[in-house]
């Protein structure tokens, strides 16, 4: 592969935001099946989402009409687009890159959307494709209209506010008033704190009634909770950003809920919340009465909370216990049609799917998502239990489930998700092979039957990912393999590049080309690449994800495990391995290259994880406890409160720390803190900070050379790749 063309990839993978941008996202189906909303930008290349409408009409008619409901450059007149320091923390927890429109909510009816540009509300009519901005106080942080579409709910600066859909009577409903002492910010009304928004997956704050008359309200108070301080040295003259960061062992936001009604009376909602401090999910639809999930500080006891809304008081409907841990699912726990609880629970190992007190599903699906609750069944996301016949590694499929079985609806090997209202469903299938292009295809679905596609404007990548799939050592570990384009066999042994993320709710062997085409760049620059999932990663079994409990190594013996069982069947150097990885990635390549430097020759550690002391309360005690009760298990789980992993080793591997400075979710602390203690131990090491980048690390230069760098350092580190074989030997 010549140089440009490598260079060509990077930029596109660089200015598409890893291939996202352009393909369709964010479906919701109207009630009656006549509509299909979604955001998508222009092209390939086009940050910029926009809100669409496709009209369905009926099997057999082809592509549906589609029209743009809203349109940020019209709406904006063309002017940039401006955030505040909110709606990029907000966007940040949601890892969302993209500009104009990237979230929106609507009525029941699917009529009326509701979404923000630059702070300002706007609103759309779905039937009319009309947009209007309405005279809210910004700035305004996720607006959603009310079930009947007459009024908007939003948060400003603290303050829960509601505006009739015509604009008029814009008003606060709860605001901080006095209570705001303290820390600029420290109390606020209808938001997600931070751990939340980062780590249990709710990213609400208040949610209406089914009557659209009364709201509950999250009230958060931060004022307890540790300030750290981001700020940007490349620009000195800035002022550092306050956070409120909760680091393990510290003190996290309190957390409390009203029933308010719109002229701001309120009843607060009472449970035990000492013990069970964190407000996990909440649920509110006409099938029942509101529905909580609250857990307890350790995580290993949650309770399901109905609430009395005269008086505020909750009733416990059930408790449930892990010794280790108890996992948040997405679109749990809500109510059936019929008042049932749906949720997900953990029994033998299985991951099961209940109504009431009934199992619809058995050992041959790991239930992953709770997908859309209809009168007759439940449609979900799960991978292959243990049982199933022919599971490939990285498949997930959806599934109809009901009280006569269980049905598959997505059709083929890949990775495939799903959204539904009434008789339509729209189904995302993303392949490993490249035929329908790097992002998930879309069809639609009427009573199961194909009824027309929706368009992606993706870029198709310059090059096609080849991963094998397949499964490595005594453990089955899910892995992809990929090798040069260009290799044959006989061309010698190949360096090895682990590419692994490797911990908690972070897979990355998938049956998707999109999740290997930067592993196949890495390939094609001459590297033998293994992409593998080991214990702590999740879609095999709650035991598979639980191993790592108070102890991270063993995610480090799974790698390993894969690398050399795999050298059996490819054409592996084990004399040149190195390891890359971002995050919790980065953590892994970091404690390889200092732990195992008798396998690991050289690693690239991206923002890790140095000190598990200054990661978030709600992540760190999951995995490892509370400090103050094993404070052994966080010394011998971190990087640098361990002095003699960091001491020189016969022999010390290059190791390259990259870190943006403006990470407010791994603060730049944890790679200066490992840098200073490499320093001091003598040991060589690179370190590349990113200034003015966050833990998405966006910006298009910076995505494009520093994988150029990487690659280059890796080149150095592990010399140079053996000649190959001449054509026709």
């Amino acid at each position: 592969m010549t140089t440009r063309t490598q260079l060509s990839f990077l930029h596109q993978y660089a200015i598409t935001q890893r291939f996202t941008v352009g393909t369709p996202r964010a479906p919701i189906v109207s009630p009656d099946g006549s509509r299909l909303v979604f955001i998508r930008s222009s092209s390939g290349t086009d940050r910029t989402g926009r809100l669409w409408v496709a009209d369905l009409g009926e099997a057999g008619d082809g592509r549906p009409r589609e029209r743009v409901a809203a349109d940020p450059a019209v709406l904006l007149g063309g002017a940039g687009e401006q955030l505040s320091d909110q709606e990029r923390a907000r966007r940040e927890r949601s890892r969302e890159a993209g500009t104009g429109i990237v979230a929106y909510t609507v009525d029941n009816a699917v009529e009326l959307a509701a979404f923000t540009l630059s702070g300002r509300l706007f609103t759309a009519g779905l039937r009319a494709g009309t947009a209007r901005e309405l005279p809210a106080r910004g700035p305004v942080i996720a607006p959603r209209p009310s079930p009947d579409g007459r009024r908007i709910a939003y948060t400003s600066q603290g303050a829960l506010r509601v505006i009739e859909a015509d604009g008029t009577g814009d008003r606060a409903i709860a605001e901080p008033g006095e209570e705001y002492g303290g820390p600029e910010g420290a109390v606020g009304y209808g938001t997600a704190e931070f751990i939340a928004a980062e780590e249990m997956g709710r990213d609400r704050g208040f949610w209406w009634s089914p009557e659209s008359d009364r709201l509950l309200v999250a009230r958060v108070d931060e004022r307890e909770v540790r300030r750290w301080w981001i700020s940007d040295p490349t620009d000195p003259g800035r002022e550092p950003r306050s956070i409120a960061y909760p680091a393990a062992g510290t003190a996290n936001a309190e957390v409390r809920l009203f029933l308010m009604d719109l002229e701001g009376g309120r009843t607060e909602v009472e449970w035990d919340r000492e013990g069970y401090p964190y407000l996990a999910r909440v649920h509110w639809s006409a099938s029942g009465a509101p529905l909580l999930l609250v857990q307890a500080r350790d995580q290993r006891t949650q309770r399901y909370l109905t609430v009395d809304t005269a008086s505020g008081a909750t009733r416990t409907l059930l408790t449930e216990d892990d010794p280790v841990w108890l996992e948040l699912f997405a679109g749990v726990p809500v109510w059936s049609p019929a008042g049932e609880l749906v949720r997900i629970t953990e029994r033998d190992d299985v991951r099961l799917l209940m109504a009431g007190d009934r199992a619809l599903t058995g050992a041959e699906l790991q239930v992953r998502a709770v997908l859309d609750v209809g009168e007759h069944d439940i449609l979900v996301s799960a991978s292959a239990g243990a049982g199933a016949p022919d599971a490939e590694p990285g498949e997930i499929h959806v599934y109809r489930v009901g009280e006569h079985g269980t049905e598959r609806i997505s059709d083929g090997p890949g990775v495939h998700s799903a959204a539904r209202s009434g008789p339509v469903t729209v189904l995302a299938s993303a392949r490993a092979t490249d035929s329908g292009g790097p992002g998930p295809a879309w069809t639609v679905l009427r009573d199961g039957q194909p009824l027309t596609t929706v368009a992606s404007h993706a870029l198709r990548p310059v090059l096609t990912a080849r991963p094998r799939l397949l499964e490595a050592g005594a453990r089955r570990i899910p892995c992809a393999v990929l090798l040069p384009s260009r290799y044959r066999d006989g061309d010698g042994p190949l360096p090895v590049l682990m590419d692994p993320y490797g911990g908690p709710r972070g897979q990355r062997v998938y049956a998707a080309q999109r999740h290997h085409l930067l592993s196949q760049w890495y390939a094609d620059q001459g590297f033998a690449v293994i992409v593998a999932d080991g214990r702590g990663t999740p879609g095999r079994s709650p035991s598979w994800e639980k191993a790592l409990k108070g102890d991270y190594t063993v995610v480090l013996d799974d790698q390993i495990e894969a690398l050399h069982a795999l050298a059996g069947s490819l054409p592996l150097d084990l004399g040149r391995v190195g390891i890359r990885g971002w995050s919790y990635g980065g953590y892994l390549a970091a404690l390889a290259v200092l732990r195992r430097p008798d396998v690991f020759h050289a690693g690239i550690a991206g923002a890790p994880v140095s000190d598990m002391r200054l990661y978030d309360t709600h992540y760190t005690e999951r995995y490892l406890g509370h400090p103050d009760e094993v404070p052994d298990t966080y010394r011998s789980n971190s990087l640098v409160a361990d002095g003699e992993l960091v001491a020189a080793r016969d022999p010390a591997r290059p190791l390259m720390i990259i870190h943006g400075l403006a990470d407010d979710n791994v603060v730049v602390a944890h790679s200066l803190l490992l840098s200073s203690a490499l320093l001091a131990a003598g040991r060589e090491h690179e370190l590349l900070p990113l200034g003015g980048v966050t833990h998405m690390a966006t910006q298009e230069k910076v995505t494009e050379n520093m994988h150029v760098l990487q690659a280059g350092f890796l080149k150095r580190a592990l010399g140079p790749r053996p000649r190959p074989r001449p054509q026709g030997a």
